[in-house]
């Protein structure tokens, strides 16, 4: 899932930065998805700082989700909920083919990430060592 993350992020600070600061040599990225630039580009740089805004938050939660916090767990939950959502949308919006495999694809996703399994990995507390009442039999496990 983390590899999934930062490579989102990496294409998401793409998009951004073709469309804040146009006429580099990453404009040659869009000849990938024609469409997506003649609908993001008339949007001008508020979208670019978006999907800028969207490149950070995917990344943070790569590190989170790496780092097994449970704020990156969070945030990877918000982050494929939204995705749901925006496939919802685009199947009611008549879009069923891109909708319906993208909304069976982060569904399963959703909940896999929701399974009590998954979530304890991201809640477990870290081990304390355990402390006798006895002090001389913890110094006897040390020299042990």
């Amino acid at each position: 899932m983390g590899v999934f993350l930062f490579l989102g992020a990496v294409m998401a600070s793409l998009a951004g930065v073709t469309l804040v600061w146009r006429g580099t040599f990453l404009d040659r990225l869009w000849m990938l998805n024609p469409r997506a630039y003649t609908q993001l580009s008339p949007l001008g740089a508020a979208v670019g700082i978006a999907f800028l805004c969207l490149g950070v938050t995917l990344a943070v939660a790569g590190v989170g989700w790496y780092r097994r916090r449970f704020w990156g767990w969070v945030l990877v939950i918000v982050i494929i909920a939204t995705q749901v959502l925006a496939n919802l949308v685009n199947a009611a919006k008549g879009d069923f083919l891109a909708g319906g495999a993208g909304l069976l694809l982060s569904g399963t996703l959703f909940c896999f990430l929701l399974r009590l399994k998954v979530r304890a990995i991201f809640t477990r507390q870290r081990p304390r060592a355990r402390i006798s009442a006895n002090p001389w039999s913890n110094c006897l496990r040390t020299i042990e």
